[in-house]
């Protein structure tokens, strides 16, 4: 939590609307660096659990849909609305988790968790909404253009916030599976990095955007993009750890009040007051609300 945190920091530090690398790629790349040496450590020290291709396959899954979508989202999230706002809308995220628990997995619902969703629910619609009167776009625009009104909604970053969400979501099913079949969480990280910087590369072939980030990667490095890799690939980590020792939902929803925290280290140490209004703060505290209801039920 704290670690996904301080990266959301670092990201808003380190790039602006009109940057063309907001770190993502540099991001995946520590990932598989840091994995890569826990699991070598480990291995040698513990001995080497039996590759098995099933579990191979579900953190190859998990990679495409936390390292590349996932991640490659939300930093363009944190890029476009701050890191108050982007960590906010991350409230989506427990609510797929508790959806797909029901779905895939077979969980049951109660008033509690039923309760918390919607609570989730109204605080990401509070911080579109102040958004959108934001960027006077709350009724269609003068040229009465829908496609230019949702390039507008879009440019806000909320569009991506909530396909990081529900892509992190499916991503911790596929990790979990991954786990019961090689509970190695270092290898598992380091098999979704390695598949994400992959995805990411070939995408580059299609996508202007992404060739100029992979130019940019390897020119002029941001510091702040550089500790936002780090801090995002030590929170992989250490949330592949955690999914050895406790279930999906509690998990994400653990991780999930990063938004507090997000806020306090703002305040307390770079001194700013980025982003922060009421409807914010309201909405950060509905979802905290929400989330406490889920995990304390």
């Amino acid at each position: 939590m704290c670690c996904f945190a301080s990266a959301n920091l670092f990201i808003a530090r380190g790039s602006t609307r009109e940057t063309q690398d907001n770190g993502a790629f540099l991001s995946i790349l520590i990932t598989t660096a840091m994995a890569s040496i826990l699991w070598l450590y480990f291995g040698l020290r513990d001995g080497w659990l039996p590759v098995r291709m099933a579990g191979v396959a579900w953190f190859a899954a998990a990679g495409v849909l936390t390292m590349f979508i996932g991640r490659v989202f939300v930093f363009a999230s944190v890029q476009h609305l701050g890191a108050v706002r982007a960590s906010a809308v991350k409230r989506l995220n427990p609510m797929f988790s508790v959806l797909l628990g029901v779905s895939v997995l077979g969980e049951t619902l109660d008033a509690p968790t039923i309760a918390g969703m919607l609570l989730i629910f109204s605080s990401f619609g509070l911080l579109v909404r102040q958004s959108m009167r934001a960027a006077n776009i709350g009724a269609a625009d003068s040229s009465g253009s829908r496609r230019a009104l949702m390039g507008k909604l879009v440019n806000l970053g909320y569009v991506y916030g909530l396909v990081s969400a529900l892509a992190y979501a499916t991503g911790y099913v596929a990790r979990k599976q991954g786990l019961t079949q090689m509970p190695d969480a270092a290898f598992g990280t380091m098999i979704g990095a390695v598949v994400g910087a992959l995805v990411f590369v070939l995408t580059s072939g299609f996508v202007g955007s992404y060739r100029q980030a992979l130019r940019s990667t390897f020119k002029a490095v941001s510091p702040w993009l550089v500790g936002a890799g780090v801090m995002s690939s030590a929170g992989q980590i250490l949330f592949f750890l955690a999914l050895n020792y406790s279930s999906i939902s509690r998990v994400a929803l653990i991780t999930s009040m990063e938004t507090f925290v997000t806020i306090l280290l703002m305040v307390v140490i770079f001194r700013s007051r980025e982003g922060l209004t009421g409807s914010v703060l309201l909405a950060a505290g509905l979802g905290s609300i929400g989330t406490a209801l889920i995990v304390w039920q």
